[in-house]
């Protein structure tokens, strides 16, 4: 049992470290706001639910921001990037797990990527425009973006980013799925209680 535990542990920091290795390597997309960055970071944590369960994949997105601030650092003093990075990871990964867990194949999967990539766009489209762009304005000390111009920026770049980015870690997680399928089926009956 705590050689279990221990194993999860050091899986999950392992996968934690390589997701902010992956962060690290962020850019902007095209056409879009310049401070929306774009990285790879969540596949790891889509591992860690399809091995682990959610737990696990919590404690990825968790570990990877902790880190990512550490070393880079937050231009508002707190980690507002971060936390709201947080949110979107978590807005994709559980219903990635309640899906793939229901059918374990790879529609499955396919089905819990399009329903975590809806509920990131929609999900942080809404905390964005209450509370993620208001803490921006409040500590770095800007006016406040409101009204027509906050709704434009949501639903012309929060929205279409974050429907981007669940689509291109929705191709990326399926051919990660398709080449290591043999290897996460050992590791649920190993690891997944």
């Amino acid at each position: 049992m705590k050689n279990m535990k221990l194993r999860k542990l050091i899986l999950i920091a392992v996968l934690g470290s390589i997701s902010t290795v992956l962060m690290q390597f962020n850019f902007p997309l095209p056409a879009l706001p310049g401070f929306l960055k774009f990285d790879f970071s969540e596949v790891p944590a889509v591992v860690a639910i399809m091995t682990m369960g959610p737990v696990a994949g919590i404690g990825v997105e968790l570990l990877k921001n902790i880190m990512y601030w550490f070393l880079s650092g937050s231009p508002t003093g707190v980690p507002v990037g971060e936390i709201a990075n947080f949110a979107t990871g978590v807005m994709f990964i559980m219903p990635i797990y309640w899906i793939y867990m229901k059918y374990r194949t790879t529609k499955g999967l396919a089905a819990g990527l399009i329903a975590g990539t809806t509920a990131m766009a929609i999900g942080m489209s809404v905390l964005n425009y209450f509370v993620f762009f208001p803490m921006y304005t409040y500590f770095l000390g800007m006016p406040a973006v409101t009204g027509d111009a906050l709704y434009k920026m949501v639903i012309l770049g929060i929205l279409p980013f974050n429907l981007i980015k669940g689509v291109i870690l929705l191709a990326i997680s399926l051919m990660l799925y398709r080449s290591m399928e043999k290897w996460i089926l050992q590791q649920q009956k190993k690891l997944l209680v």
